[in-house]
């Protein structure tokens, strides 16, 4: 009895620790941009600082600062340096990350932009960004030092800020999820047309559980963000424009696959805005798009499955969720058989137990017969491969367009994950 109630005292005492953090303990009410350049190939990868800007106002969580949204395919922390307290930490993924799988990434060096929204610290604070491997080990680690007083953060709270306006509003940023539609390729005289397609974009993402019984926690701003010329690039038309943020398709060489590099660009023209999530909306009827967890989901506005799309491509930017779609017996470089994947939709049963097997019913075998449509259970064949590696129903959102709603397994994880961002 004496070693059950020590145990309980040491656990309520972790759990009051993890808990009982204020924001308003270690931060004040304004933003630190952090600009990162994740460089080099396959085999070894580096993180450098390229910069600090400042803003006034945090739009992001108040509460579960010392915890993490998901695992992520990267890790950043910030620590007291006087204390050595964690007092805030998220995850993400990167182009970069995905870049080290091609086959290019074995014999050339490439360097990617990658920005951070962070809580600007009272007191000096030591930042870590990590990064992970397919094996789920640090492949690149970087910590750096931001002195609250440092005259070079640079302080943006006087630049212009980008016409913008909220077609969905709940709240103060400080208690609702705040998610920008941005314009590309959009001209100064097509912006009635882009402010239809954002509302167009919100719509579809609300129509959808478990966002639209969530809609009363999220603000939609629509930025319109101006490019000079109309559309985007396409390089394998040798098309090339000038837009607000240099998308294009022919990502990696693949004809659909459409994203930017110019991640900073991405973050200066929302200056003065809150947000946390991003949203872009490209002025184009050629199908294709892209979404990377907790950078940006870009996507075809004009194509007839823009909508379908774009709440795909929110599912990966919002909710880190996989694809389960598949187009090869290989194995993909991304997901090794061996390790269980951080995404809560795929699973290479490493761990199953880590997933929905609770949601899998006993009578459902497992693997999971294409016949047993309407079950939850494990199909085999996602994340780019046939083989290896399962999904938890025949169909989904982040299978097929043709799907008309997530299915339950991704619905429970985009619901934790909302939770962790309001709760």
């Amino acid at each position: 009895m004496k070693k059950k109630f020590i145990t309980m005292t040491i656990g309520c005492m972790l759990s009051s620790m993890a808990f009982g953090q204020s924001f308003d303990d270690f931060f004040i009410n304004r933003t630190i941009r952090a600009d990162y350049l994740f460089t080099g190939n396959k085999d070894n990868q580096q993180v450098v600082l390229d910069g600090l800007k400042s803003t006034s106002g945090w739009a992001g969580r108040r509460h579960n600062l010392s915890e993490l949204p998901l695992e992520g395919n990267g890790q950043i922390t910030m620590k007291d340096k006087k204390t050595g307290k964690t007092i805030y930490r998220t995850s993400f993924s990167s182009l970069f990350q995905e870049w080290l799988g091609e086959a290019e990434a074995a014999t050339l060096d490439k360097g990617y932009e990658n920005s951070f929204l962070i809580p600007y610290p009272k007191n000096n604070a030591l930042v870590t960004v990590d990064l992970y491997n397919a094996n789920r080990k640090i492949s690149a680690s970087f910590t750096h030092e931001i002195n609250p007083d440092d005259i070079l953060i640079r302080n943006n709270d006087n630049k212009s800020v980008a016409p913008h306006k909220y077609i969905l509003k709940n709240g103060p940023a400080e208690k609702c999820i705040d998610v920008v539609i941005m314009a590309e390729g959009y001209t100064k005289d097509e912006m009635d047309m882009f402010y239809n397609d954002a509302q167009r974009a919100c719509d579809a993402i609300f129509s959808h559980k478990p966002f639209s019984e969530n809609k009363k926690h999220f603000n939609i701003i629509a930025v319109a963000t101006e490019s000079r010329d109309s559309g985007v690039s396409i390089p394998r038309e040798n098309k090339w424009k000038e837009t607000a943020v240099s998308s294009h398709f022919d990502t990696f060489y693949s004809e659909r696959y459409l994203t930017t590099s110019s991640v900073k660009d991405i973050h200066d023209l929302l200056s003065g805005i809150p947000y946390e999530h991003i949203i872009i909306l490209a002025n184009t009827d050629t199908y294709g798009g892209g979404g990377i967890y907790n950078a940006f989901t870009l996507t075809t506005a004009h194509h007839s499955m823009f909508e379908p799309v774009v709440v795909h491509e929110f599912g990966h930017s919002f909710g880190g969720l996989a694809d389960e779609y598949a187009y090869t017996d290989a194995p993909s470089p991304l997901y090794p058989y061996s390790i269980e994947p951080w995404e809560q939709n795929i699973t290479t049963m490493v761990n199953f137990e880590s997933k929905w097997k609770d949601m899998v019913s006993a009578d459902t075998p497992v693997p999971t017969r294409d016949t047993e449509t309407g079950k939850v259970g494990a199909y085999e064949g996602a994340g780019y491969s046939n083989k290896g590696i399962y999904r938890p129903t025949y169909n989904c959102r982040m299978r097929t367009n043709e799907a008309q709603s997530f299915c339950p397994v991704c619905q429970r994880a985009l619901q934790r994950l909302i939770d962790f961002y309001i709760k």
